[in-house]
C-alpha cells in the first residue's frame, strides 16, 4: 500500500506518463506545415521526368507516407536519375536504411556524409556500388532543419516529440545506376538534381497558422 503522503506525487507522475499516450494514440494530434513533396515540379532546370512504376500504395506501405512520389528524371543528354521523396510522421521508417527499400539488392558501401554544392548546411548520406557504377544518396529534413544524425536528433528531441503533436520528416532519395566513381559527388548530375528538388520544396509557401 502506498502511503497517503505519496499519493498525490504518484498520481501526478502517472498523469504525466499518460500524456504521450493520449496525444499520439487517442487524439492522434499532428501538425503539418502545408508543404507537399508532390508539389515538387516534374521539370527541374534541365531535368524532365516521368513517374516510375511504383504501385499507388507502395509509399504508405513502406514508409507510412501519404505524401510521396518517385520519378525518373532525365537531363538533356538522356541520362536517367531516379528521385524519391516522401513525408511521414513515422520518422524511423524514413531514416532507418531507406536504401534497403529504395535500392533493393544493390551492393552498396556507405561513404559517409557529404554536402550539397554551395549548401554546407545540407548533409547528404552517400552510397556507392561496390562492384558497379551505382550511386545513391539521401537527405533528411525536419522543421526546416537538415538532419545529419537522425538517431541523435530523435534522442535530443524526444521530450518534445512525446509532449507535442507529431510533425512530418521529409526524405529526399536519389539513385543513379550510371555514376562513374571517379567523379566527386558534388560534380554529379545526381547532386544537381537533388539540390534543385530540395530548393523547389523549400520554396513552397507555408500557410499562416
Amino acid at each position: 500500500m502506498i502511503s497517503s503522503r505519496y499519493a498525490l506525487p504518484v498520481a501526478i507522475l502517472l498523469l504525466l506518463a499518460l500524456i504521450p499516450t493520449i496525444i499520439h494514440s487517442y487524439l492522434g494530434l499532428i501538425k503539418n506545415d502545408g508543404r507537399s513533396v508532390q508539389k515538387i515540379k516534374p521539370v527541374l532546370g534541365n531535368f524532365s521526368s516521368l513517374p516510375s512504376n511504383r504501385k499507388p500504395g507502395w509509399g504508405e506501405d513502406t514508409f507510412g507516407s501519404q505524401d510521396w512520389f518517385e520519378r525518373i528524371y532525365k537531363d538533356e543528354q538522356g541520362h536517367s536519375i531516379r528521385l524519391f521523396a516522401a513525408r511521414s510522421y513515422d520518422h524511423k521508417r524514413l531514416y532507418h536504411h531507406p536504401e534497403l527499400a529504395l535500392s533493393y539488392a544493390k551492393d552498396f558501401s556507405n561513404k559517409g556524409l557529404m554536402v550539397l554544392p554551395g549548401q554546407p548546411e545540407i548533409p547528404v548520406n552517400l552510397f556507392r556500388g561496390a562492384s558497379r557504377a551505382d550511386m545513391a544518396a539521401f537527405v533528411l529534413l525536419y522543421e526546416d532543419n537538415f538532419i545529419a544524425n537522425p538517431i541523435s536528433h530523435q534522442i535530443q528531441d524526444s521530450l518534445n516529440l512525446l509532449l507535442s503533436a507529431r510533425k512530418p520528416m521529409t526524405l529526399f532519395y536519389i539513385a543513379d545506376d550510371m555514376a562513374p566513381d571517379n567523379i566527386p559527388f558534388s560534380q554529379t548530375s545526381a547532386a544537381s538534381l537533388l539540390d534543385k528538388a530540395i530548393r523547389d520544396f523549400m520554396a513552397q509557401q507555408i500557410p499562416p497558422p
